[in-house]
């Protein structure tokens, strides 16, 4: 992977680069990291029939998993583990089958227990989606 270190830490970056690449999920899907930064995250996947529905759409599900891979990576920029606990995702707009999604996370606020951050979805300059999502904190990230 060839993601940018936007001012986290390089033994934590290092980590997280690698847990990425080996993520099975991630691997399946074809999520590619672009950036971390602290408290924000950066993925893209190119779209391919294998995401699609029963109707030859993009499954809004993709749009989903590749919002919540963000907030919760945002999460782990901090040098934190943290469980999703509640995602709402809005799907604004059809995904076009062969298209490249950029999603992009960032922690909103982290508190002792709860830690909060929102993603949006883009195909080149669209917004495809929108999530909100809670997080419980684990703890710190052991690397």
């Amino acid at each position: 992977m060839n993601a940018i270190n936007s001012g986290i830490e390089a033994r934590l970056f290092d980590y997280l680069l690698h847990s990425l690449q080996d993520t099975p999920y991630y691997q399946l899907l074809g999520f590619k990291l672009v950036q971390l930064g602290p408290g924000l995250s950066e993925f893209e996947v190119l779209t391919e029939e294998k995401h699609c529905n029963p109707l030859g759409l993009i499954h809004g599900g993709l749009v989903m998993s590749i919002a919540d891979a963000v907030m919760g990576n945002a999460i782990r920029s901090i040098g934190v583990n943290g469980v999703t606990v509640d995602v709402s995702v809005s799907v604004i707009a059809a995904v076009p089958h062969g298209s490249v999604l950029r999603a992009t996370g960032k922690v909103r606020r982290a508190g002792q227990k709860m830690i909060f951050a929102e993603a949006e979805v883009w195909c080149k300059d669209r917004l495809m989606g929108q999530a909100k999502g809670t997080f419980y904190n684990q703890g710190p990230i052991q690397y």
